[in-house]
């Protein structure tokens, strides 16, 4: 038996005062390990912190996927910031409708709604 190794990146870029994070592949319990780090220091780099989430080329998100969109909502909120989650696809919308998170994110259709 082969075991297939899902790809997940993550790369953030700074435009004018908003920090964008683009993730892409499958946001699950083994991208969780990379994803939180990196966005823990994002929320800790500024007192304000102003973050988009690109989610458009995630293509699979789990309950650990959703803790770390949960743990990121929270500690922006805590300093006084601002997160958004750009999402094109109807089922990752569907996810958070169905898991009752819908109305804790501020969801865009495209990125250039962030701006």
């Amino acid at each position: 038996m082969v075991k297939e190794e899902t790809a997940f990146g993550i790369r953030q870029r700074t435009l004018g005062g908003i920090t964008l994070v683009e993730m892409a592949g499958e946001l699950d319990i083994v991208a969780a390990g990379t994803a939180r780090p990196c966005l823990d220091a994002l929320v800790r780099g500024g007192r304000h912190p102003d973050i988009v989430l690109d989610l458009r080329g995630v293509t699979f998100v789990d309950c650990a996927g959703l803790s770390v969109l949960c743990r990121v909502r929270n500690r922006v909120l805590e300093r006084g910031g601002r997160l958004r989650l750009v999402i094109d696809d109807p089922r990752l919308r569907r996810l958070l409708k169905i898991v009752r998170l819908d109305d804790a994110f501020e969801v865009l259709d495209d990125l250039a709604s962030a701006a």
